[in-house]
């Protein structure tokens, strides 16, 4: 699966396909949120924890770029 292309390509998951912006996170930044939100949260599917970084995102004016890691990961485990 190829969850952030370096183009405006949507990424996909089992359950939906959403659309993130090139910009917002590189891949390597979104690989290590989703490591580091898997480590905090077992229990939560991959589609779970994307679903809650998108309402993270669409809390934060439809952006996540300008956020740490830490502050995204910190958000994303409120909704969790």
């Amino acid at each position: 699966e190829h969850f952030l292309q370096k183009t405006s390509a949507p990424f996909s998951t089992n359950s939906y396909d959403a659309f993130i912006s090139p910009d917002t996170l590189n891949l390597s930044s979104f690989t290590k949120l989703m490591k580091k939100l898997q480590e905090i949260h077992p229990e939560a599917s991959r589609d779970e924890i994307v679903d809650a970084l998108l309402e993270v995102r669409r809390n934060n004016k439809g952006v996540l770029s300008g956020l740490s890691i830490s502050s995204i990961a910190e958000r994303t485990s409120v909704i969790l």
